[in-house]
């Protein structure tokens, strides 16, 4: 049976394409930890291959036969919820059970179940785990899955009484403990049914190291890809792997969905002697998009989240960093792989993706309604030729006429105009295109790059046109935004080759619609030691 792109569950390389699990965290480190007795933390973003790599460490460890390893997920914990004393039961059960199948002759899945019923569950993990140890041929080495699934009380005793085991040797208590999940113990803040709040840190101060599961790089993505070419024949364009690193950032579901998407959902591409291209890589990208499977469904939750909107808010009105997300916001959102931090230029969206998805999400009611408000296709000729000027005056009629209702929207905040323009945007290109969308923390600016397809002599033509979003600041005047923004403008359009380019200047203070609404034709001036084409021609637009 040929094997396949796997986007639920852990990775069996036997049924799945796979990518070498200590590619990413490598076998030394984990095994130097592991050898000197230290309990650790491993931690990266939903479905990026944990669960995959410690059931790699468990393999790995009980057939070279030093230790016992045993992986355990307290996943389905989460049930107890707030009756911590269930949930500590909870845990025990699972190691039982777990027991049963990896070592079904050790003292756990002999004696284990009674204690579970009859032990106090202020010590009764720690008392399990001991007496698991001290019967034990070899050193154990425990790997709990999704740590973080637990919360409250439950979590704390649980840190806890690892803890207290580590802290308690050389009593018999397992050689090394690792725990798994989406963050880093130390950012944890355990609300307690006593209305406290616990710094992960606290309960499992022992931890040696945190261990950050990255994602791919392009050579792992061309030697997944190259697994599917080596077994069925058919082939991957040359730029494939590049781009399908642009729009996931190697983030390991997406580069999977997308080849899944690829290679079993488009019915064209079920052809093996069919050579996979980047259009065809564009469209499994907006079927991803549309068809919103769990991975893009457990983002769009996230950004309801305050600490989660605190950092996403400034990226998307290309904000500065006064006044916006702490230190502690902007952790977790990258814990959650929701934005990745440059030196230089700050947190930005994660990948082109997540960058597309964001927007849309945010804006999917309010591009419904336009669907009632705005019928048909008004911007798009008889020969399928997109006017783009013609959409960006609608905009600002649109704008200036339902302004008081769409500042009542907040639909996220200070992002709130940039999104409408950005939806206004979608329901047009929705018809036959792709919205490519650049934006960062502090770089004043959202770059959107618009490709239009339309027929063209039988075949497919392209129109690209490059559209630059300014908000005028409080201590900047219009004219410095909107040179500033010209300068911008046209180093995207260098970039991008457009047949038209075009800046809207967003201003949010109170003044006239005679002096926020206007339409200006404009040419970039050409800085010194620029390399930008000179005397770009350039349309500004007023909102």
């Amino acid at each position: 049976m040929t094997r396949h792109f796997n986007t639920t569950g852990h990775n069996l390389p036997t049924e799945h394409y796979s990518v070498d699990p200590f590619a990413r965290i490598t076998w030394s480190k984990l095994q130097r930890l592991i050898d000197a007795k230290k309990f650790f933390v491993v931690h990266a973003p939903r479905q990026s291959g944990k669960t995959t790599l410690l059931e790699a460490i468990v393999q790995r460890l009980n057939a070279e036969g030093h230790y016992a390893a045993m992986r355990m997920s307290v996943h389905s914990v989460q049930t107890a919820g707030s009756e911590w004393e269930k949930g500590i039961r909870t845990v025990a059960d699972r190691l039982v059970l777990e027991a049963e199948d990896s070592f079904p002759d050790s003292w756990l899945s002999r004696e284990g179940p009674a204690l579970v019923k009859t032990g106090s569950p202020g010590n009764l993990l720690m008392r399990m785990l001991r007496k698991w140890a001290a019967t034990s041929e070899k050193p154990i080495v425990l790997l709990v899955d999704e740590i973080d699934a637990l919360v409250g009380d439950t979590l704390v005793s649980v840190l806890t009484q690892l803890r207290d085991g580590y802290i308690g040797r050389p009593k018999p208590f397992p050689q090394s403990v690792i725990l798994c999940g989406v963050r880093d113990v130390r950012e944890y803040r355990i609300h307690t049914s006593k209305g406290e709040i616990i710094a992960g840190g606290s309960c499992f101060n022992v931890k040696a190291e945190s261990l950050r599961l990255g994602n791919f790089i392009e050579d792992e993505v061309h030697e997944l890809y190259s697994q599917h070419t080596a077994e069925t024949g058919q082939g991957f364009d040359g730029s494939i792997h590049s781009k399908v690193m642009a729009l996931t950032g190697g983030q390991p579901w997406l580069v999977n969905a997308l080849a899944r998407e690829l290679t079993l959902n488009m019915p064209e591409l079920r052809d093996r002697t069919r050579t996979i291209t980047p259009d065809d890589v564009d469209e499994a990208k907006e079927q991803l998009i549309l068809r919103r499977d769990v991975h893009i469904d457990q983002l769009v939750d996230k950004l309801k989240e305050p600490r989660v909107r605190r950092v996403i808010e400034p990226i998307l009105s290309s904000g500065e960093w006064a006044g916006y997300a702490s230190e502690e916001d902007r952790m977790y959102a990258m814990d959650l792989g929701l934005v990745v931090e440059d030196r230089e230029g700050g947190p930005r969206i994660a990948n082109e993706i997540y960058r597309e998805v964001i927007p849309r999400v945010l804006t999917s009611t309010f591009q419904r309604d336009l669907e009632g408000q705005v019928r048909g296709k008004p911007y798009v000729l008889p020969d399928g030729r997109l006017e783009f000027r013609k959409m960006l005056e609608g905009f600002q009629q649109f704008y200036r006429a339902n302004a008081d209702i769409l500042r009542d929207l907040d639909l996220y905040g200070q992002a709130t105009t940039q999104l409408i323009l950005q939806a206004w945007l979608q329901r047009v290109v929705n018809s036959g295109g792709l919205i490519e969308r650049e934006y960062a923390l502090g770089t004043g600016r959202a770059d959107l790059f618009v490709r239009h397809f339309h027929q063209e002599n039988g075949g497919r033509g392209e129109q690209r046109f490059v559209l630059e979003i300014k908000v005028v600041r409080s201590r900047r005047s219009v004219e410095t935004t909107i040179q500033e923004g010209l300068v911008q403008t046209a180093e995207y359009a260098d970039r991008c080759n457009p047949e038209e380019a075009h800046l809207v200047v967003i201003d949010p203070r109170e003044r006239s619609w005679d002096e926020k609404i206007y339409v200006r034709e404009c040419v970039a001036p050409v800085l010194e030691g620029s390399s930008c084409q000179s005397g770009r021609a350039i349309t500004v637009w007023g909102v």
